[in-house]
């Protein structure tokens, strides 16, 4: 893999859970691309081996797993099978994730969809960590970069659960950053901000030209790819003294008042 500080993630293996669609599979297309050895989970295992067999015929290592992330034993399973198959993890990308609009005076659904944000985007996380740990303690270059949003730094009205498990995932980033440190194992944390994926399709693309052009500097919707890009960023064996940081990539949403 060259030099210890080099920009090249060859040779490295990544896990990256919900990688079927949005910007899980854009992350694992792009460290496909850049040499690493890539480990796809979702929930669907058939729409994630398409997906792998599809970078496979380009060449790559890449292996699909189905996987819930809400299931805790299957968190294990899942795990120790990538470890074996790939003879290590190197890398965490926490991706996996769901929409959780709903009312706070809405007592038919509420608490269901509040825990049912908190399993999947949070408490996932760490089980997670936990289990590719011992992998992680055992590579030259440990990494674990975990997805949350723009809306665990700002809010959008009757997405509390939401806003509220992606803020936990940044204070689980700090304190696992910090925790881990000593070992060498950077934990890191990317804001998505407006991006054209599955989640947000049903958005009409008048009304996001008008959202992006009032709310962004760049005055658009990001892509995928470069929310991936800035995941490999963090990975590479360069980004070795970046830790507990929370990056929005955003076009500009939260720098900009008006």
């Amino acid at each position: 893999m060259g030099h210890e500080l080099s920009r090249s993630v060859e040779g490295l293996t990544v896990l990256v859970t919900g990688a079927a669609s949005g910007m899980g599979r854009a992350t694992a297309e792009v460290f496909a691309a850049a040499g690493a050895q890539v480990a796809l989970t979702d929930l669907s295992g058939e729409a994630v081996e398409t997906i792998a067999a599809q970078l496979r015929g380009s060449g790559h290592r890449v292996q699909g797993w189905a996987l819930d992330v809400s299931d805790a034993d299957a968190i294990r399973d899942c795990t120790a099978s990538i470890a074996d198959h790939f003879s290590g993890i190197d890398c965490l990308v926490n991706n996996a994730g769901i929409s959780a609009f709903c009312p706070i005076d809405d007592d038919d659904h509420y608490d269901e969809v509040w825990e049912r944000a908190l399993v999947v985007l949070l408490t996932a996380h760490q089980r997670l960590v936990r289990a590719v740990l011992p992998h992680l303690r055992a590579s030259s270059c440990p990494r674990i970069v975990n997805i949350a949003s723009t809306e665990a730094l700002g809010a959008t009205s009757r997405d509390s659960p939401y806003c509220a498990a992606k803020a936990g995932v940044t204070g689980l980033t700090r304190a696992l950053a910090v925790e881990l440190g000593k070992e060498g194992i950077t934990v890191n944390c990317i804001c998505p901000g407006p991006i054209d994926t599955g989640m947000t399709a049903n958005v009409p693309g008048a009304d996001k030209a008008t959202f992006a052009h009032r709310r962004t500097a760049l005055r658009r919707y990001g892509l995928a790819e470069e929310v991936a890009h800035m995941t490999l960023s963090l990975c590479l064996p360069a980004a070795s003294y970046v830790t507990g940081a929370v990056i929005p990539v955003d076009g500009g949403l939260m720098a900009r008042n008006a």
